[in-house]
C-alpha cells in the first residue's frame, strides 16, 4: 500500500505539468488574435480603474486576474488614433481615485495632444467622489472638451489632505522598540514607527509639497475650465458640490445619466461609429513607433531589490529587480540598433546596494556611447533618484515626488513582546556583532557605531554620485538633500530635473541625443524583451530564464513541483517505515 502510495506523486507531478502546458497553448492562441476594427471608431476607456505604469501583464496573469491598462498603452492608442481618421473621438468613465497626480498630468497632456489633432474627447461620471475627495479624479477630467455629471452625483473639489498614521504608542504598548538611524532630518519613511506626530522637518516639508500641487491643480482646472485661479482656489474651499452648483460653477457641462452622454457620444462621431475599447484598437491598429532607428525603452517600477522582479497581479504592487534592469540595460547598450535609452522609473526606492547596480550600468551606457533619458512617473525618490542621477537628462511631471537624497536604517526588536506571551530566546554567538540585526536586542554602542559609519558612507556616496552624475557642487548637493522630497517643478528649480513633461518630452529628448531628425520615425522597443506566451510558459516549465553568466532567476515549476513532491513522499516513507525515526531538530536560523 505504501508503494502505491508513493508511486501517486510522480503521476500527480506530471498531470500538473500537463495541465499548465494545456493552459499555455490556449493563452498563446488567444494572443495571437488580431481584432478587426470597424470603419468609424469612438475609443472609450476606463480610467478609474488606473493605469499600471510599467511593463504589460504576461498573458498568463491576463487570464487568471484579467488584463490591466497600462500607462503605455493608453499614451499610444490616443496617438495612433489621433491620427486615423477612422477614429473621431474618446469616451472616458472617470470618478475612482485611482491615478496618482503626476500620471493623471500624463494623460492630461495625451487628451490635450489628442484634442488639438480635432478630435472630441468626452468623460462622463457617476461622481467625483461620493462623500469621499475627488480633488484628484476632477482635476484629470477637466483635459476633456465636455463632463457630464450623473444628476446625484458631486463633485468632491475639497483640496488635497495628506494624513499620516503613527504607530509608536502602540508598539510601546506591545514592548515592541523601533531603532532606527538616519541620514538627515527629512529622511522621515521611519517615522510613522519612531514618532507620535509630524517632526518639524516632515511638517515643513508635507505642507510646502501641498503647497506646490495644490497649485497646480489650480492652474491646470482654471486653464481648462475658463476660470481664474483665485476663483478656483476661493471655491475648493467650499466643497463639495452637488451636481447643480458643479454647472453653476463651471466645473461641469452637463448633467445628465450614462445613456445620454453616450447618445451625445454617437451625435458628435455621426452614423454607423462604434465604441472600440482602447485596448481592442491598440491590438488592431498596431503601435506607433514601429519603424525607424531604435530607441530602447527600459522600465524601472516598483520598491528596488536585488532578486528577481515581482507584482501581485491582486495588488499591483511591484518589484524592480536590480538584476533584470542590468541585464536591460547590457542588453540595449550592446545592441548596434539602439541608438538611445528611455528609463522609465517609478520608485520609492529600496536597497541602497540594489540602487548601485542599476546606477553603474547606467553609466556603462552612457560610456558605450548610448545616452539615457529619464522619464519619471508619480515617484523617483531616494533609490528611485538615485538611479536617475547620471542619465543624460531627466525628466519630470511637475507633480512627481523625487529626492529624497538621503538613507536611512534600523529594525524593531521585538524581545519585550515575545515576553509577554511567554516566548523567550536563548542564543550563541561567535564574534562580537554577529548579533547586531537580530530583533531581539537594540543596538550595542559598538554596533551603533558600525550602523552609523555604513549610514555615512552610504550617504556620502549618494551626494557624491548626484553632485557628478547632475554637475553640481557639494554645496549645491548638500542644500537639496538631507532626505527632503521635492516635487518635480521644484526639483527643476533646484537643478536634479532637467524638463517637465511626461513620455512625450523624454523621447524628444532621446530623438536629440540619438540625432534623429525631430519629425523622424523611430522604433521603442522595451528591454529586456519582452517575451512571447510559448516563451514564459517554457521559462516557467523548464527554468530557461538564464543571466549572461549562467545563473537563473528562479526554480522551473517543474523542479519545484517535483521537489516538493519529493519531499512529501521522502517523508512519508521515513515516518511509515520499517525502521525507527531519528529525525534531527531545525537548528534555527544561522548567520
Amino acid at each position: 500500500m505504501r508503494r502505491f502510495v508513493l508511486g501517486l506523486f510522480p503521476m500527480i507531478g506530471l498531470l500538473a505539468v500537463l495541465v499548465v502546458a494545456g493552459i499555455g497553448i490556449v493563452v498563446w492562441r488567444v494572443a495571437g488574435y488580431q481584432p478587426l476594427l470597424p470603419a468609424t471608431m469612438i475609443l472609450s476607456t476606463d480610467l478609474g480603474r488606473g493605469l499600471v505604469d510599467g511593463p504589460s501583464q504576461s498573458p498568463l496573469a491576463e487570464l487568471a486576474f484579467g488584463k490591466k491598462p497600462t500607462l503605455r498603452g493608453f499614451l499610444d492608442a490616443l496617438e495612433r488614433g489621433g491620427d486615423d481618421p477612422r477614429v473621431k473621438g474618446i469616451y472616458a468613465h472617470l470618478g475612482g481615485d485611482s491615478l496618482g497626480l503626476a500620471r493623471a498630468q500624463e494623460v492630461r497632456d495625451a487628451i490635450a495632444a489628442f484634442r488639438a489633432k480635432g478630435k472630441f474627447a468626452i468623460a462622463f461620471s457617476e461622481s467625483f467622489g461620493e462623500f469621499g475627495a475627488g480633488t484628484r479624479p476632477y482635476y484629470l477630467a477637466t483635459a476633456f472638451e465636455e463632463i457630464w455629471l450623473q444628476p446625484m452625483g458631486a463633485v468632491g473639489l475639497v483640496g488635497l489632505h495628506a494624513e499620516v498614521p503613527f504607530l509608536r504608542g502602540t508598539l510601546d504598548r506591545l514592548g515592541i522598540q523601533p531603532s532606527f538611524a538616519r541620514r538627515e532630518e527629512y529622511k522621515s519613511a521611519a517615522n510613522s514607527l519612531t514618532e507620535t506626530e509630524m517632526t518639524g522637518p516632515q511638517r515643513e516639508e508635507t505642507e510646502a509639497l501641498l503647497g506646490a500641487l495644490a497649485g497646480q491643480i489650480n492652474h491646470g482646472i482654471a486653464e481648462a475650465r475658463h476660470l481664474s485661479e483665485s476663483g478656483v482656489e476661493a471655491l475648493i474651499g467650499r466643497g463639495p458640490f452637488v451636481a447643480d452648483e458643479a454647472q453653476m460653477f463651471g466645473f461641469v457641462d452637463r448633467i445628465g445619466y450614462r445613456d445620454d452622454a453616450i447618445a451625445e457620444v454617437h451625435r458628435r462621431a455621426g452614423s454607423g461609429a462604434e465604441f472600440v475599447s482602447v485596448s481592442r484598437y491598440l491590438e488592431g491598429a498596431g503601435h506607433p513607433h514601429d519603424k525607424g532607428p531604435t530607441i530602447a525603452l527600459i522600465y524601472g517600477t516598483g520598491l528596488i531589490t536585488q532578486g528577481s522582479s515581482t507584482a501581485s497581479p491582486l495588488t499591483g504592487n511591484a518589484e524592480m529587480s536590480a538584476r533584470a534592469v542590468a541585464r536591460g540595460f547590457r542588453a540595449a547598450f550592446r545592441d548596434a540598433d539602439v541608438r538611445a535609452i528611455l528609463f522609465r522609473i517609478d520608485s520609492p526606492g529600496g536597497s541602497a546596494v540594489a540602487s548601485e547596480t542599476i546606477w553603474r550600468e547606467v553609466g556603462r551606457a552612457r560610456e558605450r556611447g548610448k545616452p539615457v533619458i529619464v522619464s519619471m512617473g508619480d515617484t523617483a525618490g531616494s533609490g528611485g533618484y538615485y538611479i536617475a542621477a547620471p542619465a543624460d537628462k531627466i525628466v519630470a511631471q511637475p507633480a512627481t515626488l523625487t529626492g529624497s537624497i538621503g538613507v536611512l536604517a534600523g529594525k524593531l526588536v521585538i524581545a519585550e513582546f515575545l515576553h509577554k506571551l511567554g516566548v523567550t530566546t536563548d542564543s550563541a554567538e561567535r564574534g562580537a556583532n554577529s548579533g547586531m540585526f537580530s530583533a531581539m536586542r537594540d543596538f550595542t554602542p559598538p554596533e551603533r557605531e558600525r550602523l552609523d559609519a555604513s549610514l555615512d558612507s552610504i550617504y556620502w556616496g549618494f551626494k557624491q554620485h548626484v553632485a557628478a552624475g547632475r554637475h553640481l557642487s557639494e554645496e549645491q548637493v548638500e542644500a537639496v538633500a538631507k532626505g527632503r522630497v521635492w516635487s518635480g517643478e521644484e526639483a527643476q528649480a533646484k537643478g536634479l530635473v532637467d524638463a517637465l513633461g511626461g513620455y512625450a518630452t523624454a523621447l524628444q529628448l532621446a530623438k536629440e541625443a540619438a540625432k534623429i531628425p525631430a519629425d523622424g520615425p523611430f522604433k521603442l522597443v522595451v528591454f529586456p524583451r519582452e517575451k512571447s506566451t510559448a516563451e514564459l510558459i517554457a521559462d516557467r516549465l523548464f527554468d530557461l530564464d538564464h543571466d549572461e553568466d549562467g545563473g537563473s532567476s528562479q526554480p522551473s515549476l517543474i523542479e519545484r513541483s517535483l521537489t516538493a513532491l519529493g519531499t512529501l513522499a521522502a517523508q512519508i516513507e521515513a515516518l511509515t517505515g520499517d525502521s525507527a525515526t531519528l529525525h534531527m531538530p531545525p537548528l534555527g536560523d544561522i548567520r
